[in-house]
């Protein structure tokens, strides 16, 4: 039973490296590609600015395609994140995802301290 709490702790720290790594990714995204976006959308915000509408915002995105997808990968990113961290916050790890955390698991532990997350994982 011991070695169960301990390897519920593994997973849940295993989790958490790897959720961690996804932000910093998202942020890293958001830096240089959802920037890129913004820069190149920078008069039509500016107009926005002054009047808003909807149909304005519609309009600089529908001409500015590559802008429109850079900021809706960086938004969906985001969203797929706070939905993963919410639904783990009030339903804690499904099935799946205990399996999929426990064959990385192993994976790290197969590999020993050569691997890089041996150390984070207390292995």
């Amino acid at each position: 039973m011991a070695s169960d709490s301990r390897d519920d702790y593994r997973l849940e720290r295993l989790r958490l490296v790897l959720m961690r790594r996804w932000w910093w990714g998202t942020a890293g995204l958001w830096l240089s590609l959802g920037g890129l976006s913004l820069i190149s959308l920078r008069r039509e915000i500016a107009q926005m600015h002054q009047y808003f509408t909807w149909t304005a915002l519609r309009y600089a995105l529908a001409y500015n395609r590559l802008a429109a997808l850079g900021l809706g990968l960086c938004i969906g990113l985001t969203l797929a994140l706070l939905l993963a961290e919410s639904r783990h916050i009030l339903f804690g790890l499904s099935r799946g995802e205990r399996r999929r955390l426990g064959k990385s698991l192993d994976r790290v532990r197969q590999r020993g301290p050569s691997h890089p997350l041996w150390r984070r994982l207390d292995l």
